[in-house]
């Protein structure tokens, strides 16, 4: 049984998973991922979940049928996805092009899209009813590389979650493989944009050369243990519209008021929430780490097509109690210019340190991680139902390290604003405080208690 946070009960019931080969042959080789792509952090598995109305227009289609057609014609020219990773010497990342294929799950729930209600968006607490971890397929190297799951509704709509191992695309990447599939689920012939693999431009140089410091990937010992538990953790969803971030942009100073972007001043606002929320020794060193998109950061841009990773992770590192005690300005000026960090140079220096490290893991120790992808286009993917009522990750907390990271999603609330909805996972107490000092700067008092409910926490488990 599936269950909400508004003890919305309902069953779901599975067929067998299968797999679904490419409808057409493929070349059995051996395609190396770039020295982005393998690095420790993206050595895990990635949860999507897309949420789709019932059209009149489409009487008589099975969401499934469609589906597992479009995704076997599509892997054709996306056949790396049917293959299987494995590990060289340096710990080098290949895929075997097996056309073995991609884990394929048929379900039907009793229940219908609206019951959900205002429950669309991250957490979802059904979320390991609609895409079912199959026993043994969630490992790295030799799993399937994608796990779907299509789930009919009551109501004639249907749930496409899908489960990414995060070495092969980012999201990016993932939109362009998933609107490949919505564009032969519409009668394609063959996606508007082909996928190109050309994984080589974003390797190591010979020999590898360090020209920037990587603060995000630092050896840092938890002396004191402030890496967050995993136990008792609280996850919420917080909506941040128009209102919001003008309150936010009240504390920017006036020289970035108007200047900085939303992303900028969000992030900074967390990280100094967040912070003062997990109470770390005022001496203790907090990193911010942001997924900085980098495709256009290359003269040439990276190939169209191209869906592998291409972002950085620049970090911006400050004292806890510096971050703490400033006002709102100090935290923001470090995420700017960590963010700025990012240039073609920069990515090429992220690939040298990978070869020379070992592809170390990014900092982990007193770190917070946020993507956007608020433009990534998940809500766009259409398969002959329209858009998705929700589109996007199924959860923040996600990664190879549980509860480091968080995503900015677009969402429109019940009023029909539209914003972002940011799904966070802290440790019950310390969500209690984020929850406080977060309330404080929206409505510019300073934090005490959290209120028993707020407008901008719209869901919590």
């Amino acid at each position: 049984m599936a269950q909400t946070s508004s003890s919305l009960r309902f069953a779901v019931r599975r067929r067998e998973p299968e797999l679904v080969r490419p409808a057409g042959p493929t070349p059995h080789e051996f395609k190396l991922l770039s020295d982005i792509d393998d690095q420790e952090g993206l050595r895990f598995h990635i949860p999507v979940i897309q949420f789709y109305g019932h059209d009149p227009a489409t009487r008589g289609k099975d969401p499934v049928a469609v589906i597992r057609h479009a995704l076997a014609e599509t892997l054709v020219p996306y056949y790396p996805f049917a293959g299987r990773l494995r590990e060289a010497a340096g710990r080098k990342l290949a895929v075997e092009c097996t056309g073995e294929g991609v884990l394929f799950i048929e379900a039907d729930a009793e229940v219908r899209l609206a019951d959900f209600g205002e429950l669309l968006q991250p957490p979802f607490p059904c979320l390991e009813e609609l895409l079912f971890d199959v026993p043994g397929s969630n490992s790295v190297l030799h799993s399937p590389l994608l796990l779907i799951q299509v789930t009919r509704l009551q109501c004639g709509g249907f749930i496409f979650a899908l489960r990414l191992n995060h070495c092969m695309s980012d999201a990016p990447g993932l939109v362009q493989f998933m609107s490949a599939v919505g564009e032969i689920a519409r009668g394609a012939c063959a996606p508007s944009v082909a996928p190109v693999w050309e994984r080589h431009v974003l390797n190591a140089r010979t020999p590898p050369r360090v020209t920037r410091t990587h603060r995000e990937y630092e050896e840092v010992v938890d002396t004191k243990g402030t890496i967050i538990p995993l136990d008792d953790m609280a996850h919420r969803s917080f909506f941040f519209g128009r209102g919001e971030m003008h309150a936010l942009r009240r504390h920017a100073p006036p020289h970035l008021r108007d200047s900085c972007s939303g992303f900028e001043i969000l992030t900074a606002c967390l990280w100094k929430c967040r912070t003062a929320a997990l109470r770390p020794d005022p001496e203790e060193e907090m990193r911010i780490i942001c997924i900085v998109n980098a495709r256009a950061k290359f003269d040439p841009p990276l190939p169209t097509g191209y869906y592998g990773n291409a972002f950085a992770f620049p970090a911006a590192v400050a004292a806890a109690g510096d971050l703490c005690r400033s006002p709102l300005g100090f935290a923001l000026e470090l995420v700017r210019k960590a963010k700025g960090d990012v240039t073609e140079e920069y990515m090429r220096s992220v690939a040298d340190t990978m070869a020379v490290t070992g592809r170390r893991h990014f900092t982990v120790v007193r770190s917070y991680l946020v993507s956007d992808v608020t433009r990534a286009g998940f809500d766009a993917v259409d398969f002959g139902w329209g858009k998705a009522a929700y589109g996007g990750p199924a959860k923040g907390g996600v990664g190879a390290i549980p509860g480091v990271a968080s995503f900015y999603i677009p969402f429109t609330n019940k009023e029909g604003e539209k914003g972002i909805v940011l799904p966070i996972c802290l440790p019950a107490e310390a969500m209690e405080r984020f929850v406080s000092e977060l309330e404080a700067m929206l409505k510019g008092t300073p934090a005490a208690g959290a209120t028993k409910k707020s407008t901008f926490v719209l869901s919590a488990l």
